[in-house]
């Protein structure tokens, strides 16, 4: 169950970029969320993420987001907790490819949002066999 609404959680993830529908897209992260792991920033809160969001979609930088691995780690009746690996294709040909771990959270209004990531190492990433 818990491998299913992750995989949900993921592909909603993928077609909300895709359309770049920001407010759809935005409605899966949680306002408390915190990404951590990213060079020059110790944490990211959902603000600067939704604004960078909306620049990537107005702007038309993004081109793909994609997901390849799932690693489960802890699931409980309002968290699951996995690894994967995640692709973001931009339009100028640039790749970003990172392990992540992600926590959802079930939130009050009973939907699930990310409320946690961070960016994997790459020796953490190759260890948890997220890509060779």
């Amino acid at each position: 169950m818990s491998e299913e609404i992750a995989k949900q959680w993921l592909e909603k993830a993928v077609t909300t970029a895709a359309d770049k529908d920001h407010a759809a897209h935005m409605n899966l992260i949680s306002k408390k969320v915190t990404l951590r792991g990213v060079p020059g920033y110790e944490n990211i809160g959902y603000d600067d993420w939704s604004a960078q969001t909306l620049h990537e979609f107005e702007d038309n930088i993004l081109k793909s987001i994609s997901y390849k691995g799932y690693k489960p780690l802890i699931s409980t009746l309002t968290h699951i907790m996995f690894k994967t690996f995640e692709i973001v294709e931009a339009n100028d040909g640039k790749v970003n490819a990172q392990g992540i771990e992600i926590l959802l959270e079930k939130e009050d209004d009973a939907e699930w949002r990310l409320v946690q990531e961070r960016i994997l190492p790459e020796d953490e990433a190759k260890h948890d066999g997220l890509f060779d």
